[in-house]
């Protein structure tokens, strides 16, 4: 078949890959004009890396990736040591090391693997229509394409999920602010093969290892919505909000260049839904399940996506909207739970619930982090790569 795929991120392109390997005729767009993703970084869980692994991406996202080994809440206030112990754990149940990795390397690396021949930026899509067996998009410049099937995975305000629900799925405010770029790795932060994650008083501030000797950064401030694109610059703002915190803190803030790396985002979500395709068109990735990060699944679930979307238009060969209702079955009650799971997380660790995140302190102190562990391995149990893997 020819597929057309709107949306270059890492939900289209890892799709294109996939459907590419099964012997499809791939063709990607994207409104961007250059690979400049939102936000600096991502967590790749054992089920992201996986899918990645699938499509023979294994020792190129292994180079991408920090090597986290450890894990440690830091009282953000005091600078004392709440808890910190070992991920290994996540790897043995799991059986894949999770890494870090920067998004605009991943990103590049799915594109280039896809190939730069199959992809065309600058395209913004506006219209989507079918006829028959038949499916055609519709350009801004008033350009067209047709094909056989059309998988929209372009982000949170989808234009093809408008056109298979019939619109009218609104975001939610999450509650806060993310601020996260890039700084060299330092000590003084936290080791460097250790996700360190300072909290108080409902904010956030956490590293992770990258390659390159880096480290990724994200900083939480809840606040309303709006707060954002009104206030001043992105910097002043932590100094504001991170003043009187803890050393490391500190010199994190001091590392920050907001010249090169310092994204500033509001964090929004999509309330769970269940319609992901109409006829031949269907939806993945943020189009479907746009949610906060807190539970670092984002990206994962758009993984999980493209494996069970390639995996049914392998095996079901009643027709092309049959194999696409089987994708939708397999995939929004799972897509649907990591939204949840993370609007509890955001509630949780900002201060949403009143004595919730107290509460939560508190545990964090002396934990030997069992019950960490087991949400971490929670989150990616469920996976459909994990239930059995096809061939490409």
């Amino acid at each position: 078949m020819k597929i057309i795929i709107i949306g270059a991120g890492i939900g289209g392109a890892s799709a294109g890959i996939a459907l590419a390997r099964l012997g499809h005729e791939v063709v990607i767009y994207d409104r961007m004009r250059e690979n400049k993703p939102v936000g600096a970084a991502l967590s790749l869980w054992s089920n992201g890396v996986k899918v990645l692994n699938w499509l023979g991406l294994a020792d190129e996202v292994a180079a991408l990736g920090g090597r986290m080994d450890d894990m440690a809440y830091i009282d953000g206030l005091t600078g004392e040591t709440m808890c910190q112990f070992s991920l290994e754990p996540v790897t043995a149940q799991t059986g894949q090391r999770p890494y870090p990795v920067a998004r605009a390397e991943l990103q590049a690396l799915l594109m280039e693997t896809v190939g730069m021949d199959r992809i065309h930026l600058g395209r913004k899509a506006v219209s989507v229509a079918e006829h028959g067996q038949s499916v055609t998009v519709t350009f801004d410049d008033g350009s067209t394409d047709s094909g056989d099937l059309l998988i929209g995975a372009d982000g949170a305000r989808s234009m093809v999920r408008d056109y298979v629900t019939g619109g009218g799925i609104e975001r939610t405010y999450s509650g806060y602010t993310n601020f996260n770029g890039l700084v060299a790795q330092d000590a003084a932060i936290g080791p460097a093969n250790q996700w360190t994650t300072y909290v108080g008083d409902g904010k956030r501030c956490a590293v992770m290892p990258v390659a390159g000797d880096r480290f990724y950064f994200f900083v939480d401030i809840p606040q309303p919505a709006g707060h954002a694109a009104e206030a001043g610059e992105p910097l002043a703002a932590l100094r504001e909000a991170f003043g009187d915190w803890a050393p490391g803190v500190q010199t994190l803030l001091e590392a920050i260049d907001p010249a090169s790396s310092l994204n500033r985002v509001e964090i929004w979500d999509i309330d769970p839904f269940h319609t992901w395709v109409k006829g031949r068109v269907a939806i993945l990735g943020d189009a479907a399940h746009n949610t906060a990060p807190d539970i670092g699944q984002g990206a994962c679930s758009a993984l999980e996506d493209t494996f069970a979307l390639a995996i049914s238009l392998a095996t079901n060969t009643n027709s092309v909207e049959d194999a696409l209702l089987r994708y939708e079955r397999s995939r929004t009650e799972r897509a649907g739970d990591l939204v949840n799971r993370a609007r509890k997380r955001a509630a949780e660790t900002h201060g949403f619930v009143p004595g919730a995140t107290e509460a939560w302190y508190e545990s964090l102190r002396g934990t030997d982090g069992t019950d960490i562990i087991r949400g971490i391995v929670g989150n990616i149990e469920g996976s459909p790569i994990n239930l059995g893997v096809g061939s490409l």
